[in-house]
């Protein structure tokens, strides 16, 4: 018995050691890691383990079954966003970027075992059936999701469209659970949408940040112009779960002079440590690409600007939101958003799968780190003029999350933003609440609707700011 339990050390000492020589991890890392010896004692645990549930278990188990288990559990309890991606999760990663994607719309998390929802996908059967940040989904179909990895529950969620799935959701403040069924679709994403509001005013939402959204953000700009020159524009982040990170850098670049500084990423690699600007060679994905931002209306950098951001607001969107606020070029509005302040690589496997790992953090051109922070606003406005938001779940909420590494050290990061102590007064015709007895009603999800609280401030903000410009 001991004989074999040593022979299957060595087999997943050398598994292992060629994982690691695989994924290059040697070459990158700094040189004390490098030279560190395997935890051979450790591996041999792990075989102990390994060879017990081979002889012992109730059941047969697949060998390439029980290793890939063993790579999801080292990722999973590593912090919230790194995982183990499967050739099914791998390629839905690849085509979800790509703005298209089979499912129901739901940004999800892993809490106590569970699946949270950080945020539905605008205009998605999730988004259409009601279901809210927050809300903790406790069964799938007939299956409860306690204790199934989080790759697992997405799946069942995921599959051909016009198929069904019920689910069992549990949400704050109430004592049971609620069953939805939800028909799946195919998911395409407009990413970026936009409306004149008033006449000169302009409001952009992005709902995720895709390959295309930077481009199609500068479409956008040129249709809000064509009516003629903007005095003010609102950028709408609001319930944003992110995406990706040149994108960001390209929406930022909109609205930042050439070359400047945009956000930094700080890991133990020399790869994690780079500063990116709003430069092409920085949101261009492939050399060679159109550039863009050549089309951008020249106004569109210097026009009156406010950004709207809430607890829905992550990654991307809080890069873009931070960029903007340290640059002095547009005031942040609304309430703190989500803190999701990691960056993952994508490190490709054989089999075309692939390991998610957190690699680095990222951080605002005046050096904040946005992890299980966020980016306080410059004015707190509530979803609701009675100065009331709904409760959302925070990457401070989440088990195992990163920490923030200057906790303690950031005076400005730790300051919370002074709340809004009395609303502007309402001028005619602004989409601000038209009634008192509608603070009590949720936001509409119309398209700049005039319920839109936050929005209604938003615009009353910048026509404040051009009254005092136009002022001799």
């Amino acid at each position: 018995m001991r004989s074999r339990l040593q022979q299957a050390g060595l087999v997943f000492t050398g598994l292992c050691a060629g994982v690691l020589i695989s994924l290059n991890f040697s070459a990158n890392a700094d040189k004390a890691a490098a030279l560190a010896p395997l935890p051979v004692e450790e591996l041999r645990n792990l075989a102990d383990v390994f060879n017990a549930i081979k002889q012992g278990y109730v059941e047969p188990v697949d060998d390439k079954k029980l290793i890939t288990h063993a790579i999801s559990g080292m990722l999973s309890n590593l912090d919230p966003h790194s995982a183990y991606l499967d050739a099914e999760a791998f390629k839905e990663l690849q085509v979800g970027t790509q703005g298209e994607f089979g499912g129901l719309g739901i940004e999800v998390g892993s809490e106590d075992g569970f699946v949270k929802v950080i945020s539905p996908i605008e205009d998605t059967p999730a988004f259409r059936a009601g279901i809210k940040s927050g809300a903790l989904i406790i069964k799938l179909d007939d299956t409860p999701v306690k204790g199934m990895p989080l790759n697992d529950a997405v799946k069942r969620m995921r599959g051909k469209p016009k198929t069904q799935i019920k689910l069992s959701i549990l949400r704050k403040g109430e004592n049971k659970p609620v069953e939805i069924t939800l028909t799946r679709e195919i998911i395409k994403v407009q990413s970026v949408k936009s409306k004149l509001v008033e006449d000169g005013y302009g409001y952009l939402r992005i709902t995720s940040f895709q390959e295309n959204t930077a481009a199609a953000l500068i479409k956008h700009l040129n249709e809000l112009y064509k009516p003629g020159p903007l005095k003010g524009l609102v950028l709408d982040l609001r319930n944003d779960p992110g995406g990706l990170l040149n994108t960001a850098i390209g929406v930022s670049s909109a609205f930042l002079p050439p070359k400047t500084l945009v956000t930094s990423t700080d890991g133990r690699t020399p790869d994690a440590k780079h500063k990116f600007y709003s430069s092409p060679e920085d949101y261009l994905r492939r050399s060679g690409q159109d550039d863009y931002i050549k089309n951008l209306p020249a106004e569109a950098r210097t026009v009156p600007m406010v950004v709207l951001i809430n607890g829905g607001s992550a990654s991307a969107s809080e890069i873009v939101a931070g960029a903007l606020q340290d640059n002095k070029r547009a005031i942040i509005m609304g309430t703190t958003s989500f803190g999701k302040g990691s960056v993952q690589t994508v490190l490709p496997l054989p089999g075309n799968t692939a390991i998610k790992l957190t690699t680095a953090r990222y951080f605002t051109p005046s050096g904040r780190s946005i992890q299980a922070k966020g980016i306080a606003p410059d004015i707190v406005v509530e979803e609701k003029a009675n100065g009331s938001s709904s409760m959302r779940l925070r990457e401070a909420d989440l088990e195992h999350h990163l920490e923030n590494n200057k906790d303690g050290k950031d005076k400005d990061a730790a300051t919370p933003a002074k709340p809004q102590s009395k609303a502007p007064a309402k001028s005619k015709g602004n989409p601000s609440r038209d009634e008192d007895d509608e603070a009590s009603e949720p936001p509409s999800r119309e398209l700049a609707s005039k319920n839109d609280y936050q929005l209604g401030q938003a615009i009353n903000l910048l026509k404040g700011l051009q009254i005092m410009q136009n002022r001799p």
